[in-house]
């Protein structure tokens, strides 16, 4: 027998003698009370001293020799269920659902989760917060927003009040992937920044990636905001709204047939243009500025192998009178849970997304020869399937890939004047992605833990106008400050013009020092091939997206992450306290020549300018978890910096996303029964602003002027404000039935006027002078009341 052979049979025994014997425990963890699965609800094995975490559907797996064990099943906020079971080896399935705990204790926990994940868990740089603590948080005009909510936590912040989107550790808006039920959402905001496309009726669970990023995340190099909406109530009809001081909600879930299949339909819309009309007149009688929205979710659980959704969302801002401007996001959703066995479980996606705007000057076509019209947008079409392989229950494997095409039509726009019609704009583009990864995460010991991945990506780029640009470098000069020119090459549409790869490695860490206190460490690449054109500190609904091209290269993020976290309290997590330190390059970064014109410019790539970038910090985060008094720290000590080619003499400069301190104070206070108060309180430094240092005088009007050198030269003053709330539950509910709550609000109590920008114009009374003038977006206290109800 040939020696090779030997070692064959030799490793088959061994094989057999281990795991012959093991079979295969798996099931789903629910809500009693509306059939929804609890993501990250904790199995434990008590005889063996080992367990496993459900999934985002609520799907859970554990290897097991058989014998005869106590199974105990919690969530936070939930009863706890013990169960025993005399498992064989034929493998089995096992499902329980949780009853939602009666307490004071459930209304106030803060997150969802097991006593030590804080410590034990793999994940750092992560961010969940629960949607019952996001109602708690004082809001504007008494509106519950979800994006307002997670720019509390650390690392997060905003260029200012009524800005779109959010910035995490020193990145874009851009570089936030913004995921609704696995779909990418392009615009989270309404009304300008001031609200977010999130229904708070429909959502189930909010998580933040800001580092440590597992290898089925890509596209962005900044963060991922996941969010999960709910799947309809299977038991019963519920009905959940409120009634506010801008805009009213309505969100109807209820069973197609009880314990298999459910939907929920959420609807939200504003009414400020209602309630104005009537003080309306002339050219403005038939003002419109509204937002509105819908959330719709189906799901089907068709036997214990298979459950189909689809989910939806449609949401638009008009705002206008004779002069029309609307943008609006679209998504569709269609998934398919599959398990294939007892430790093999697929998630299969397809998604279809639209963001596009609108801008008309004559949208009651009373000068049809005198009109502009643009139109922009973004559409992606994917299929994404995800397999998770549960080895056991301290290895388990995910792989999958995902195909992702993007159709860019970043402004086409129709000028008439006189009867002559005349057509420009920029470029259509076309661009596919698409990428594979696997990833393990291995607990090796009880004290070390290693969750580590490979994702590969890559990128075609195509012009589906028949041509595209080379950039040439000339001297730069007052008319040309990028210091280049484009030339046009000519190309069928169905050609590769550019194409990208790269390897994305994920790692992170975790060394448990006791049952209260690890340290973790993480690092990951990401690669990003779409950009937003825009070269004001704020987003705003008219910025382009545009593509990777021949001349725009993928921005490329590395970072690595230090943690500490800590537990305290006599019930193992009354208080978390973790410090983390992060440090981020950035390969690719874009930048704008000065007077640089994004405006339906078919040739803006001229006016790009491309570097390096860097984000490093401190973040601090205190959390109390239990008690009357609920609430968090949170603290962020942070620098961003670019250095782009003809820009601040090519030195260092700080982004004009930089925030130096960043604080923010969060209390909840169940005061009785009926009432509870909440409050946060919020610092940040202001950002940095470009303001002219020259001027010049032509015929007695001062015109101010920009020299090299001095991008970011000033900061705004600092950021601070202070909010307040009031909760009183009612013993009844609407029409008597359910149960509802007044929630009485102030915003900014103590009435700071908070700068958003600073910019130079003439001066009032002298025009050969210039001077320096604040604009505050929100310059008062802003108080509210909502009327918020279930049945």
């Amino acid at each position: 027998m040939k020696f090779r052979h030997l070692i064959i049979i030799i490793f088959s025994l061994f094989y057999s003698t281990i795991y012959a014997q093991k079979a295969t425990l798996s099931g789903y963890i629910k809500d009693s009370s509306n059939g929804e699965g609890l993501i990250g609800a904790n199995v434990y094995v008590k005889e063996l001293k080992v367990g496993n975490q459900s999934n985002t559907y609520g799907f859970y797996s554990l290897t097991l020799a058989p014998g005869e064990y106590t199974l105990v099943f919690s969530y936070t906020g939930y009863e706890r269920v013990e169960k025993k079971i005399v498992f064989s080896n034929q493998g089995q399935q096992f499902s329980v659902e949780l009853k939602p705990a009666d307490s004071e204790l459930a209304e106030v926990k803060v997150t969802a989760k097991a006593v030590d994940e804080n410590v034990k868990s793999i994940e750092m740089s992560v961010n969940k917060i629960d949607i019952k603590t996001i109602k708690r948080i004082p809001a504007l005009l008494g509106e519950v927003d979800l994006v307002r909510a997670i720019q509390l936590l650390p690392g997060v912040s905003t260029v200012g009040e009524g800005a779109s989107g959010f910035n995490v550790r020193g990145g874009g808006v851009d570089q936030n992937l913004v995921l609704m039920d696995d779909a990418p959402v392009y615009n989270s905001s309404h009304l300008f920044g001031f609200f977010s496309v999130f229904n708070p009726d429909a959502v189930k669970d909010v998580k933040l990636f800001k580092g440590g990023i597992p290898a089925q995340y890509g596209g962005r190099v900044s963060s991922i905001l996941d969010v999960k909406m709910k799947e309809g109530n299977t038991k019963k009809l519920e009905v959940n709204g409120g009634i506010g001081v801008i805009f009213s909600r309505l969100s109807i879930e209820a069973p197609l047939i009880k314990d298999k299949a459910s939907f929920i339909v959420a609807a939200r819309r504003s009414y400020i243009d209602i309630l104005a009309k009537p003080f309306l007149t002339g050219n403005n009688a038939n003002a419109q500025f509204n937002f509105y929205d819908l959330t719709a979710k189906v799901n089907y659980n068709i036997n214990s192998k298979n459950t189909v959704f689809l989910s939806g969302y449609f949401g638009r801002d008009v705002f206008g009178t004779g002069f029309g401007f609307n943008w609006g996001n679209g998504t569709l959703s269609a998934r398919w849970n599959h398990v294939f066995s007892n430790k093999l479980f697929l998630n299969a996606t397809s998604f279809y997304s639209n963001y596009d705007y609108l801008l008309d000057s004559d949208l009651q076509n009373k000068r049809p020869n005198d009109s502009f019209r643009w139109t922009s947008n973004i559409v992606n079409l994917s299929f994404k399937p995800d397999f998770t392989y549960y080895i056991t229950p301290d290895n388990t494997l995910t792989f999958g890939g995902q195909i992702l095409s993007y159709e860019f039509k970043p402004g086409q726009a129709v000028a008439s004047s006189i009867g002559e019609k005349r057509e420009f704009g920029q470029a259509n583009k076309r661009g596919l992605e698409t990428s594979f990864y696997v990833g393990n995460e291995l607990k090796i010991s009880p004290q070390f833990s290693a969750q580590y991945g490979l994702r590969y990506s890559h990128y075609d780029y195509q012009s589906l106008d028949g041509e595209y640009y080379n950039r040439i470098a000339v001297p730069m000069s007052a008319q040309n400050p990028s210091g280049y020119v484009l030339q046009i090459n000519k190309v069928n549409s169905d050609q590769v013009i550019a194409s990208y790869g790269n390897f994305e490695p994920r790692l992170a860490l975790n060394l448990t020092l006791n049952e209260a206190s690890s340290f973790k460490a993480s690092f990951n690449r990401l690669s990003q091939y779409v950009h937003l054109m825009s070269n004001t500190a704020a987003s705003t609904p008219l910025d382009v997206w545009t593509s990777s091209t021949n001349n725009i290269k993928p921005q490329i993020a590395d970072q690595v992450a230090l943690g500490f976290f800590k537990n305290y309290g006599e019930g193992g997590n009354d208080y978390e306290a973790s410090v983390e330190v992060y440090y981020k390059k950035m390969q690719n970064q874009i930048d704008y020549a000065d007077r640089a014109n994004l405006f339906l410019n078919p040739y803006f790539e001229k006016d790009l300018l491309f570097g390096d970038g860097r984000a490093y910090g401190l973040e601090v985060f205190v959390k109390k978890n239990v008690g009357k008094l609920t609430g968090w720290l949170s603290y962020t000590l942070a620098r961003t910096e670019r250095k782009i080619e003809g820009i601040n003499n090519n030195e260092w400069y700080t982004s004009r996303y930089d925030r130096t301190h960043t604080l923010n104070l969060i209390g909840q206070y169940a005061l009785n029964e009926k009432w509870s108060l909440g409050a946060n309180f919020a610092y940040i430094t202001g950002v940095p602003y470009s303001i002219p240092v020259q001027k010049y005088v032509y015929e007695g009007i001062a015109y101010p002027q920009t020299i090299p050198g001095t991008r970011g030269n000033i900061r705004v003053p600092d950021y601070h404000r202070l909010d307040v709330s009031a909760t009183k539950k009612n013993k009844k509910g609407l029409f008597g039935k359910g149960t509802s709550e007044w929630v009485f609000s102030v915003y900014n109590l103590y009435n700071r006027k908070n700068p958003f920008s600073v910019y130079t114009r003439p001066n009032e009374t002298n025009s050969a002078q210039t001077e320096a003038v604040q604009l505050s977006i929100i310059g008062s206290f802003v108080p509210a009341v909502t009327y918020n109800f279930s049945f």
